[in-house]
């Protein structure tokens, strides 16, 4: 298991429309390895969860993007859902949370629809990627090459991309952003 104490993680999420396991399964992974994930959406208000397209629980922001610097977390993970970055990609300050961590370097981990995001800040021409199956004319069409894999590493870029499909890839998407995290901690 990695190790990833005094890690800051910053789960950037839309108030409605993340699908709830790519966030809480990602988030407890991170505490478990001695990280903080802190809860960044565009509104000061609670974040609805969902279980497909079933509401689940609620989440209280801790931050709002327009207030936040990249400088301030260790890496970014980009929970899925359809409608949440659906939401972030129409938010600038969400965009350009996204473009900065991409150009700082550090890790980035998107999973399902979550890519969109990406896409949206020009962050994945030239990258190598999966998704959630829907994306992948998007990704292609943005200069990115999508691949049908449980989980990808991209190191042709500024820093490490993570990418899932799906929650079914979870484990596999949790373990390999863990990883870069720590590696990047190591190499800082």
């Amino acid at each position: 298991m990695s190790n990833i104490d005094g890690a800051k993680v910053a789960f950037l999420v839309a108030t409605e429309g993340v699908e709830q396991i790519e966030l809480t399964q990602p988030w407890s992974e991170v505490e478990s390895a001695g990280g903080t994930p802190v809860l960044i959406s565009t509104e000061d208000t609670e974040v609805q969860g969902f279980d497909h397209l079933d509401k689940a629980d609620t989440f209280e922001v801790d931050a709002v993007v327009d207030d936040v610097s990249v400088d301030d977390y260790d890496a970014l993970i980009l929970p899925g859902g359809v409608a949440n970055p659906d939401q972030l990609r129409m938010h600038g300050a969400a965009v350009a949370f996204t473009r900065a961590f991409v150009e700082s370097g550090k890790p980035v981990a998107a999973i399902c629809h979550a890519p969109w995001t990406l896409i949206e800040a020009g962050c994945v021409d030239g990258r190598v990627l999966t998704s959630w199956p829907s994306l992948q004319t998007d990704i292609r069409n943005a200069g990115g090459t999508w691949q049908d894999e449980e989980v990808v590493v991209c190191d042709h870029g500024p820093g490490p991309l993570v990418t899932s499909r799906n929650p079914g890839d979870l484990e596999a998407f949790g373990r390999e952003t863990l990883a870069a995290i720590e590696n990047a901690r190591v190499s800082a």
